[in-house]
């Protein structure tokens, strides 16, 4: 069975109290904008108390990245189930597309997110703490597949262009609305695996 989560650079829905408010916050910040909303906006529409908003979420930051323990939990084990004989890129790429699927009835609240989390400022500055999470995941696959360390150089260079891959297609998937984001994970996947050497004009049609 596939492991999938919602999220950011991870599509599939909110299940849990974390999610659900954090899909609440979404919504505020894209009607009213990010530095408008407050931590106490957000505890009314959810209906609880500021204090109990904070057991769940440590900051407004955080608020805007959901259940991201847990969507690295999923990245983790769609690269566990990767079975021995399939190459280390081959591993990347589904992991990289699987992990990315977005169900039709979420796609616009996930757009949403992803807009807020690639354009926002304040946001911008707490990715890169997020996004080096998300890169230690991919740096542990790759070293142990590679039987070195995940500090050593190449296990950090592949985890820099797979989320460099992501990256690219969620910017591309903002900036052009008809565009499919599981086309464009693909896309940026082969090019992650074959690299830029195997680019030419008939990968780009």
């Amino acid at each position: 069975m596939t492991t999938k989560r919602s999220g950011p650079l991870g599509g599939r829905p909110a299940a849990t109290t974390r999610g659900q408010l954090s899909d609440i916050a979404i919504e505020l910040f894209s009607e009213r904008g990010f530095d408008e909303t407050s931590v106490d906006d957000i505890a009314a529409a959810a209906g609880i108390a500021r204090r109990t908003l904070f057991r769940y979420y440590p900051s407004k930051n955080s608020l805007a990245w959901g259940e991201f323990d847990d969507h690295l939990d999923g990245l983790r084990a769609l690269l566990a189930e990767t079975p021995d004989d399939v190459s280390l890129g081959e591993s990347l790429r589904r992991a990289l597309v699987d992990f990315n699927e977005v169900p039709d009835e979420m796609t616009e609240q996930h757009r949403r997110r992803m807009s807020l989390l690639l354009t926002v400022p304040a946001l911008q500055a707490h990715s890169m703490l997020m996004y080096a999470d998300w890169r230690q995941v991919i740096a542990d696959h790759c070293a142990a597949r590679l039987g070195v360390a995940a500090s050593d150089h190449t296990p950090q260079t592949v985890a820099w262009m797979t989320l460099g891959a992501a990256l690219a297609a969620y910017d591309t998937w903002l900036a052009s609305p008809g565009s499919d984001l599981a086309e464009l994970m693909l896309t940026g996947s082969r090019t992650l695996v074959d690299g830029v050497g195997a680019l030419g004009p008939d990968i780009l049609d």
